[in-house]
Order: structure tokens, then C-alpha cells, then sequence
């Protein structure tokens, strides 16, 4: 192993803890990663003894520019050197009470360190005293884990996720960002354990979700987080997507796996976080506005809608960005409709300039989306949306390049009105300024401040106002 300790830190901190005389040894993700050949810039490194002693001892042996962020309460303590991220801590037992997910710590051994990790190929230990430099301890065989791509846990699997809940999360994003599959020891167990999620703040609930939303395949952790009830317990709009409802023969698809099929098309295109938000998102109100029409099947009506309604409860549900973000995925689950009907349609100037009126600068994102919406198995289907799409995206194209209407502000402004009719702010104003923008986008008059002027003193004598004599 020592050839994977190569970077001169490792030596450094071995020279530390032999002035210290105390053992140390490089734990959890960082050893993992160098079995799966992933680069890793945060270091674990447990000591026999006081994490934060020695790092004040491996700040002072790098030299005056290094500082040590300690955290004395918890034992803990962190350098920042070369990119690298180094959490020294003491070795630790833990014990757990059944209302908290936060351990009661004691000093422990190397060995009640490794066993209160979550995972065997989180547990493995990499020696960096003198003596057995470079040495791998893997008490629980996290090595054959890794090469099987198994999830699994050091301790009884009931006990682990009962005392931190989290840890059934983290189970699901390690099998989805890896390509593991979750023994079935432990998956029992986490479909046995789901109602301890009750204890986990939504905070952490949220950052693990994420990290699944960006792993490469996203469908593979949302998957089993359904088949194990872990959806069920943490986001409850999402599991009602879920199942296929019959009458007089016809049914619908399950729109919760083809949201996932979405979410899959969407990760291929995009890493962009928000853009597969808006992908999990874009049929949340179907259950809501599901109805049977006799003589014409399951009708969804109005579900973009509702389901742009419905982002701010689950963006605060889920304590996510009350921003720009949620305001971007709002914009694409109540237009992600928009560009498949005008495929559908005959293409008119007028609806393509409102579309680049209503999507601005995420008109790109949107169009991914739609793109990834299409998940028919039907070859001709295929070939026919992606025909329409096409000349959606040339229209798109061609109309913007004319009439300059993306992030479009019409070139009349309210203070344009109000000084050339010499009012205030008021009813006429509002009239004049849509009507503005309406001629636009139908076509009626171009995107220019000349034919604009016309259009507004036009405007202004059907409303009875007086202007400047001259302009």
C-alpha cells in the first residue's frame, strides 16, 4: 500500500505521531477511493490519542503559513494544505439513544473506530506509524466488498441504521454513485428500519437525496429508495406517482418510473442539479389532476400547472434555496408542455416569441427537458417527436435571431408613458405597457423603439390621453 501514499503529507503526519508516540492511521472514503481509483482530496486520519495535538504538531512541521481549525468540543480538528482536506480526530466508540441520530462518544480503540462505521468499504484503515507504513487493516473484508460492488455493514445492518437513520441514505447514494448493489441483509433491513427517518433532520435527508439526483444514472438510487420505503417516508408526492389505474380496459403509464426514465435522459445532457430537479418535478401534480373522460382515456389537465404550484411547498419541505434555483425549476415544470404542443401544432411566429418571452435564458434547459420527456418505446413516435422537435428548435432559432426576444424588455418602458402622457402610475400605464408587449409578440409591430412610440400614442388616444405636442 505504500505506493499509494505517495504524497509527502502521509510522511509528514507519520513523523508527527512518532514524535507524539502515538499510532495513526488514514480511514474511511480516502482509502476506499484508492481501491476504486478516484481521486479524493479529503483525508480521514485517526489517532490513538488527541487528533487536535496532532495537527498543531503536522501544522508546525509544514511550516508558518498553515493554520488549524479545531473544534474542541467534538475532538476534532482540520488542515487545509495543497488542495487537501485533513480531519484529524481521536479513535471513538459510540453509543446511541433511540431518539437521536448523534452518538454519545467515548475514547476507544482502532478497532471500536472502524466498527462504528457505516459500511465495510468505509472501514478499512491504512497505517501510517513507522513500522507498518503503507499497511492495510480491513477487519470486516471491505477489499472483497469492493471488488463484489457490495454495500455492506460492518455490525448487525438492524442496529447500524436504527442508531443513525442516516446511514440508509447513505447506503442508497454509495449503491447509486458506485453502480453497488445493497446486500440483502442490509436492504431487509432498511425496508425493517424506514420509520427511524423520523428522527433525521430533512437538512441531511436533502443532502443526501442531491447527491443521488447527481449521480451519473440517477434512476438506479431512486429505485431502491422506493423499494425499500425510504421514498414513502421522505417524500410522499414523490411515491404517489407511483402505479397504473384501470377503467373500461385503459390505463396510464406509471408516472413514476417514467419520471425516472426522464431523470436518466436529463442526466445524460445535463450535471446541472436544478435542471434534474425540474425532471423530478415535471409530472408531480399527475396524480392530483388524474381523471377519466369516457370515450377518451386518463387526462392529466392543468397538471404543469399545479405542479409549478406545488415546487415551493416541496423546496421548503426539503429546506432547498427559496431562490432563483426553485424560481427556475417553477419556470420549466409549468412550460415543460409548452414546446411539445407547438410540435404538435402548426408553428406560428407568435407562439415561438412567446415562448422565448416566457423561458428567457433557460430556454436551452427547457428544451433539454422536453427532449428527455419523450420516453415512448414506439419507434415511429420517436422519430416523429424528434422531427418536430427539430424545426421547434429552428423556428426557435430563427425567430430569435430576427426579433431579439430572449430576456426581451419591451422598448417602451412605464416612465416612457408616463412622461410623454404626463401622468402617474396608474391603470393607463399598465393598459399601454401590455398592449406593447402583445403587438410584439403577435407580429403586429417589430421589437424597435420607432414602431413601438407609434403603437403607444396610437394606444394612448383610445384611452383618452393628451401627450407632448412634439417627441
Amino acid at each position: 500500500m505504500k505506493q499509494h501514499l505517495q504524497h509527502p503529507i502521509f510522511n509528514i503526519i507519520a513523523k508527527a505521531s512518532a514524535e507524539m508516540e502515538t499510532a495513526a492511521y488514514v480511514v474511511g472514503g480516502y482509502v476506499r477511493d484508492i481501491f476504486l481509483k478516484r481521486e479524493s482530496k479529503d483525508i480521514d486520519v485517526v489517532v490513538l490519542g488527541s487528533g487536535i495535538d496532532l495537527a498543531h504538531r503536522v501544522a508546525e512541521l509544514l511550516g508558518p503559513d498553515v493554520s488549524v481549525s479545531f473544534f474542541k468540543n467534538f475532538g476534532t480538528a482540520m488542515i487545509n494544505h495543497e488542495g487537501l482536506e485533513i480531519e484529524f480526530v481521536g479513535a471513538r466508540k459510540e453509543s446511541y439513544r433511540s431518539d437521536s441520530r448523534k452518538p454519545i462518544v467515548e475514547s476507544g480503540t482502532l478497532e471500536d473506530d472502524q466498527q462504528r462505521r457505516d459500511f465495510t468499504i468505509n472501514a478499512m484503515a491504512i497505517c501510517l506509524s513507522d513500522d507498518h507504513f503503507g499497511e492495510l487493516i480491513d477487519p470486516f473484508n471491505g477489499i472483497q466488498d469492493l471488488k463484489d460492488k457490495v454495500i455492506r455493514t460492518p455490525l448487525d445492518s438492524d442496529i447500524t441504521f436504527s442508531d443513525d437513520p442516516l446511514r440508509m441514505m447513505r447506503a442508497v447514494r454509495f449503491a447509486s454513485q458506485l453502480h453497488f448493489t445493497i446486500a440483502d441483509r442490509e436492504f431487509e433491513a432498511i425496508q425493517r428500519n424506514v420509520h427511524r427517518m423520523e428522527i433525521v433532520s430533512v437538512e441531511r435527508i436533502a443532502d443526501e437525496f442531491n447527491k443521488i439526483l447527481l449521480s451519473k444514472k440517477p434512476s438506479v438510487g431512486l429505485d431502491l429508495m422506493f423499494r425499500s420505503g425510504l421514498v414513502h417516508q421522505t417524500f410522499p408526492q414523490l411515491q404517489a406517482l407511483h402505479g397504473v389505474e384501470y377503467v373500461n380496459g385503459k390505463g396510464h403509464k406509471d408516472n413514476f418510473y417514467h419520471t425516472l426514465q426522464v431523470l436518466d435522459n436529463v442526466a445524460v445532457q445535463s450535471e446541472d442539479l436544478w435542471l434534474r430537479w425540474a425532471a423530478l418535478l415535471h409530472d408531480i401534480a399527475k396524480p392530483a389532476t388524474k381523471r377519466f373522460e369516457p370515450g377518451h382515456g386518463w387526462t392529466f389537465h392543468g397538471h404543469e400547472d399545479k405542479g409549478a404550484r406545488m415546487v415551493k411547498h416541496i423546496f421548503r419541505q426539503f429546506k432547498l434555496p427559496m431562490n432563483e434555483k426553485m424560481k427556475f425549476v417553477e419556470k420549466l415544470v409549468l412550460l415543460h408542455l409548452r414546446p411539445i404542443v407547438l410540435a404538435q401544432d402548426h408553428i406560428t411566429d407568435s407562439a415561438i416569441r412567446r415562448l422565448l418571452f416566457d423561458a428567457g435564458e433557460d430556454i436551452d434547459a427547457l428544451m433539454i427537458l422536453c427532449h428527455a420527456d419523450v420516453t415512448t418505446k414506439n419507434e415511429y413516435k420517436i422519430r416523429r417527436y424528434k422531427d418536430n422537435f427539430r424545426k421547434v428548435q429552428e423556428k426557435l432559432k430563427e425567430v430569435e435571431e430576427k426579433d431579439r426576444i430572449r430576456n426581451w424588455q419591451p422598448p417602451i418602458t412605464g416612465e416612457h408613458i408616463m412622461d410623454h402622457f404626463s401622468i402617474g402610475p396608474g391603470r393607463e400605464v399598465g393598459i399601454i405597457k401590455t398592449a406593447i408587449r402583445e403587438a410584439i409578440l403577435e407580429g403586429e409591430i417589430r421589437n424597435e423603439y420607432e414602431e413601438a412610440f407609434e403603437f403607444m400614442l396610437r394606444k394612448g388616444v383610445e384611452l383618452g390621453l393628451t401627450g407632448k405636442s412634439s417627441e
